[in-house]
């Protein structure tokens, strides 16, 4: 089954997308800070990483730049998932190189769970 690296830092949201994602079958690996996130990409060569881009220390912006700079985890599908919905956030989310970007108030886990599926093909 795929590997999922989920990167929030708010520890209900990151349980309850991990849960929902868990019953799916997923395993899952967590990141709640951008330098985390990058590092558990390098070190567990997820399918696919769901960022946040609100994070403590290093912002989902700058972890994105990080993993798609890096031979190693530029390949990795990145889903943004973000408070953030200005035009700007989600033009440089996408130009940065993520696949796709959720505005959290706008989906469900079940929705975001679609999402990851249509990515991975699953």
């Amino acid at each position: 089954m795929a590997k999922i690296l989920i990167v929030e830092d708010d520890k209900f949201l990151r349980e309850l997308i991990t849960q929902k994602l868990g019953k799916e079958g997923y395993d899952l690996v967590e990141g709640v800070d951008g330098e985390e996130g990058v590092s558990q990409a390098k070190k567990e060569s997820p399918d696919l990483i769901l960022l946040d881009l609100i994070l403590p220390g290093i912002d989902g912006f700058e972890a994105l730049t990080q993993i798609k700079a890096d031979e190693k985890t530029s390949k990795i599908p990145v889903i943004i998932l973000s408070n953030l919905g200005q035009k700007d956030d989600i033009e440089r989310g996408l130009k940065l190189g993520a696949q796709d970007y959720l505005i959290k108030a706008h989906f469900t886990p079940g929705e975001i769970v679609g999402k990851i599926k249509s990515i991975l093909g699953s």
